[in-house]
C-alpha cells in the first residue's frame, strides 16, 4: 500500500540521519611549520654573538599617582576617596591631560584594625582605607614636574613612579639591530684572521631584541619638594634600547686547518 511504502521510506531515512549527523567535515591536513636552517654537523663554521646598544631621550612619561582616605566606614571612606580623585582628575584635565590619557591603575578597599596589645585580644576594626591609583600619560616631557605639582595640590598623596619611555621605538630597534649585526660580523673577521681561514656566507642568522625595563624614578623626595614655591624638577632619563644577533659563517674549503 502507497501509506505502507512511505512509512519504510521514512524509516530508512531517519536510520541514515545518525551516520550524517554523526560525520564531521573533513579537516585540510596539518601543515608543518617551517623549519629553520640546519648547518650540517660536518660543515665547517664559525658561529658569533654580537650586541649592539642605542642610547635615546624618551619622547613620553607615565605618572602614577593616588588618592589614599580613611573613614570610619568603607562608604564614607569610598565617597570622600571619589571626591577628592575627581578633584585630582579635573585639575589635570584643565592643564591639558585629555581625559583618555588618564586610567585607573588600581582600586582598593581594606579595613584597617587597632594594634594589638595582647596577643590573646581580639583585633578592634579601626576604620577602612581606600586607595584610587590612576596614570597618566604625559606627552610633553617638560611640562611633567608641573603635573605632578597640580595634581599634588589637588588633592593626589600618592606619587608611586614617573617611568620614561618611546612611543615609537622600531626605528631605535633597527638601529641597535644593526650595531648588533656589525660588531658580529667584525667579530667574525677577527676570529677568522686568527684562525687563518676565509669566511664564506652568512649560513644562519638569529636574533633577540632585549625588552626595555624602564626604571621608575623615586618620588618621596618630589612629594616633599611639591609644598615649595619652585616646580617640582624631573629629569628625563635616556631609554637603552638592545639587540643581540648571532651568525654563523661557512669557512670557505681550503683555508687554514
Amino acid at each position: 500500500m502507497p501509506a505502507a511504502r512511505t512509512a519504510r521510506m521514512l524509516l530508512l531515512l531517519m536510520s541514515t540521519l545518525p551516520a550524517v549527523a554523526g560525520s564531521q567535515p573533513r579537516q585540510p591536513p596539518p601543515v608543518a611549520p617551517a623549519e629553520p636552517p640546519q648547518v650540517s654537523p660536518s660543515e665547517r663554521t664559525i658561529r658569533v654573538e654580537g650586541m649592539g646598544e642605542v642610547k635615546v631621550a624618551p619622547d613620553e612619561a607615565f605618572i602614577d599617582l593616588g588618592v589614599e582616605t580613611v573613614a570610619p566606614t568603607a562608604k564614607a571612606a569610598a565617597a570622600e576617596n571619589a571626591r577628592k580623585m575627581d578633584k585630582v582628575i579635573n585639575a589635570l584635565v584643565q592643564g591639558g591631560i585629555p581625559r583618555k590619557e588618564i586610567e585607573t591603575r588600581n582600586y582598593a578597599v581594606y579595613p584597617e584594625y587597632t594594634p594589638q596589645t595582647r596577643p590573646d585580644e581580639e583585633p578592634k576594626l579601626k576604620g577602612y582605607r581606600v586607595s584610587n591609583t590612576v596614570e597618566v600619560h604625559v606627552r610633553e616631557l617638560a611640562r611633567v614636574g608641573a603635573l605632578l605639582d597640580t595634581a599634588l595640590g589637588a588633592g593626589a598623596n600618592r606619587v608611586e613612579s614617573v617611568r620614561f619611555g618611546l612611543s615609537k621605538p622600531e626605528a631605535v630597534q633597527g638601529e641597535a639591530l644593526k650595531s648588533a649585526v656589525e660588531r658580529a660580523r667584525q667579530a667574525a673577521q677577527v676570529l677568522a684572521g686568527a684562525l687563518g681561514v676565509k669566511l664564506g656566507p652568512v649560513l644562519d642568522a638569529s636574533t633577540v631584541l632585549e625588552p626595555r625595563e624602564p626604571m621608575p624614578m623615586p618620588m618621596m623626595a618630589r612629594m616633599e619638594a611639591a609644598g615649595a614655591d619652585m616646580a617640582t624638577p624631573i629629569q628625563p632619563e635616556e631609554q637603552t634600547v638592545r639587540a643581540r644577533v648571532t651568525l654563523i659563517y661557512r669557512i670557505e674549503p681550503g683555508a687554514g686547518r
